[in-house]
């Protein structure tokens, strides 16, 4: 979609792992420039060592630490972009370092930061927020059916002096909260993605994910070159919901010329091939 040709300026809102920059900078043909972020100080070190021994140099790619909510102040030294790319989901290697705590499957600190120095970690927010409003941000964030009876758990679990600090001892937590599930072949399931659900709502929290969503959209008309195009993976409703909002409103007040009709869903070939593709969904606009 995003028609990469030799001689633009685009941005990868969301390095990671630096593989769709690599394949972007591949179509620019050394000719443009890509400008990639992240806000992982550990991960956008490893990244760009990685891309610069792949032979993409200072002339064809810059990497920056920032955050996608300030892609206004990136694009006022660098912009405006030709084509813009925002991959939401949490990056491979930050879900399977255990000491990111981004993981229900791995022990380590309840962390869940994308830039563990600044903030508060997911362990500490435990400690601040009420039972209602553990339950509501289980349920506004990830759509959590038993959010009331995970956040009794929880909360149970801490009055007693027990410290929620591990992804193991949340994990615990949740299965404590579904132990009155009838025993059958569903439950093991239905407490995995409770697990998932869970996790992925504080790691929301913790990142104020849907607060720097909203300023990248709603920044996106001044990124964009006339005619630039703009893609957004998203890995949550609440997330799909707030893009399709978006474009609808700038479609309507003729900022963008087109924007996706439907969602666009990766394949069951792709789905089998990457597992973690299987809930993205992809919009996309033209200004």
């Amino acid at each position: 979609f995003l028609e990469i040709k030799p001689g633009q300026i685009g941005l990868d809102a969301t390095l990671g792992y630096g593989g769709h920059t690599r394949k972007m900078l591949e179509q620019l043909e050394g000719s443009g420039h890509l400008y990639g972020l992240d806000v992982d100080p550990i991960e956008i070190v490893k990244t760009t060592k990685r891309l610069r021994d792949a032979g993409f140099d200072e002339n064809i790619f810059t990497s920056i630490q920032e955050n996608f909510a300030n892609i206004g102040k990136v694009a006022a030294c660098h912009g405006p972009f030709s084509f813009v790319l925002a991959d939401l989901g949490v990056s491979s290697m930050q879900i399977d370092n255990p000491k990111r705590g981004f993981s229900y499957k791995l022990d380590g600190p309840l962390d869940l930061r994308l830039n563990p120095e600044k903030g508060v970690s997911a362990a500490e927010r435990l400690t601040q927020v009420t039972e209602d409003e553990l339950a509501g941000m289980f349920r506004e964030n990830s759509d959590e059916p038993y959010a009331e009876e995970i956040a009794s758990a929880i909360r149970k679990k801490m009055k007693k002096g027990q410290k929620i600090d591990t992804t193991a001892k949340l994990r615990e937590a949740i299965e404590d909260a579904l132990a009155f599930l009838p025993e059958n072949k569903e439950k093991k399931d239905i407490v995995k993605k409770s697990c998932q659900r869970v996790f992925q709502a504080l790691r929301i929290d913790v990142n104020s994910e849907f607060e720097v969503l909203d300023q990248l959209l709603n920044s996106l008309p001044d990124v964009l070159a006339d005619g630039g195009r703009v893609a957004i993976l998203t890995f949550h409703s609440g997330e799909d919901r707030m893009v399709k909002k978006a474009f609808k409103r700038f479609h309507k007040e003729g900022v963008f010329r087109e924007i996706s009709g439907d969602v666009i869903r990766p394949s069951a070939e792709e789905c089998r091939n990457n597992g973690r593709a299987r809930s993205t969904k992809m919009r996309w606009a033209v200004k």
